[in-house]
């Protein structure tokens, strides 16, 4: 028996706090997941772990025991890196996610062309509109938008994108254009996730909160509904900049449009970033600047 085995095991228990999603996280059965960290106290002859039937958290001796394993994984693993570096190939497993549309529209192709070139290494995308946690679902690299607030996290700029307020002409024809934000709340909305949309006023963010009797969390949703004249729509120009050429979408208020947002490369705060994040990350930033948003 290795002194290894079990601490990657307790490791990614102790992140996600649960065993099934650790042994998901580590593609093992929960299980096998439970046994090892079980063997893993027994030899430590130490409790690392309090398991309920709803949740599982760390011991004193388990917080210490964690931060040394970290740095232990960490070792491990950039000392594999180096290896397979030396040979001049990236490989092993590269996990990421980023938001579906924007994901499906720029990333992913991005991705595929990075692929190719590495063929030994194995790429896991995750194209899911919510937040999901680095450190604790074991993602390497994920694409965000806006401002960011997680300490644990390090940010390179990849592009910028910006939102556009737009409506159908079969709608305008009915309703008339809005001449300032203030009549914004005289027409009919289509809303997405966002409770609020953003504008620039004298050179100031301002938030309005749209209102009317359609509402759906897909994007692709909201341009739909647009596109069928249901009213005013604001979204990501990776979704309207098409529409909006193509004469199917009349853009609004553009003096008003807010401020750029930036497309960010967010990766855990590691001691030493692993080829593979790295070159990704500047194989997307060649591939979204300029930005395909832009416009």
């Amino acid at each position: 028996m290795s002194r290894w085995d079990g601490i990657d095991e307790f490791v990614a228990v102790a992140e996600a706090e649960s065993f099934s999603r650790a042994a998901a996280r580590l593609n093992l059965s929960t299980s096998g997941v439970s046994r090892e960290v079980a063997r893993l106290e027994d030899r430590l002859q130490t409790r690392l772990l309090y398991r309920t039937t709803r949740r599982v958290s760390l011991t004193d001796a388990g917080r210490l025991f964690l931060t040394r394993c970290r740095a232990l994984i960490q070792e491990r693993d950039l000392a594999m890196q180096m290896v397979g570096e030396d040979e001049g190939e990236l490989k092993g497993q590269l996990r990421m996610t980023c938001a579906s549309a924007y994901g499906e529209r720029y990333v992913v192709p991005a991705v595929n062309a990075f692929a190719l070139a590495h063929p030994r290494l194995s790429l896991d995308i995750v194209l899911d509109d919510g937040i999901r946690d680095l450190v604790s679902d074991g993602f390497d690299l994920a694409i965000r938008f806006g401002r960011l607030s997680d300490s644990r996290l390090i940010a390179r700029r990849l592009a910028s994108r910006t939102r556009r307020l737009c409506a159908a002409p079969a709608y305008l024809e009915r309703a008339g254009a809005p001449q300032s934000l203030a009549a914004i709340a005289d027409h009919a909305c289509v809303v997405g996730a966002s409770e609020t949309w953003t504008f620039s006023d004298a050179g100031q963010e301002t938030t309005l909160r749209p209102r009317g009797r359609w509402r759906c969390n897909s994007g692709q949703a909201v341009l739909d509904a647009a596109l069928a004249g249901l009213g005013l729509c604001q979204l990501p120009n990776f979704y309207v900049d098409a529409p909006i050429a193509a004469g199917t979408l009349i853009p609004l208020m553009e003096r008003h449009r807010p401020a750029d947002e930036g497309v960010w490369a967010v990766y855990p705060h590691l001691r030493h970033l692993p080829a593979k994040v790295r070159l990704l990350v500047e194989h997307l930033e060649a591939a979204l600047n300029p930005s395909p948003l832009a416009g």
